[in-house]
């Protein structure tokens, strides 16, 4: 019997694993999340015939995080089908959070660096242009 204690360590491996299963996991929960507000869309609004001569606008439901959510709490098929999109925009942005994660981990300031960088500039181009 080895009295040492046996530290577990988080690998690279591991870490790869985890990144490819968030990507996974990501990707089917927001088809899951679209295509269930789809089912609901065609529930709620299926029947209608549309009108192609007059261009209706959308509203914020679709354009805002606190819209999505409103709609969301009303039970609105479209908010579905938009947080399913928000689901998929937001999957490799958690990757990159992982990224930075696991080099952070390594200690590579480098890479650490360069993460923050990329993170910095897609969370900026996602949200800058946003009133949330």
């Amino acid at each position: 019997m080895n009295n040492s204690k046996e530290t577990k360590r988080v690998t690279d491996y591991d870490m790869q694993q985890l990144i490819g299963q968030v990507l996974r996991y990501g990707v089917l929960i927001s088809g899951l999340v679209a295509i269930i507000g789809g089912i609901w869309y065609l529930f709620q609004q299926g029947s209608g015939l549309p009108d192609y001569g007059t261009f209706h606008g959308e509203g914020e439901g679709y354009t805002s995080l606190p819209g999505i959510i409103k709609g969301l709490g009303q039970g609105s098929a479209k908010e579905i089908i938009q947080l399913g999109v928000v689901i998929l925009i937001a999957t490799p942005i958690l990757r990159i959070v992982f990224s930075l994660v696991a080099f952070g981990m390594e200690r590579d300031k480098l890479y650490v660096l360069i993460t923050l960088i990329v993170l910095s500039i897609i969370l900026f181009s996602t949200f800058g242009g946003l009133s949330i």
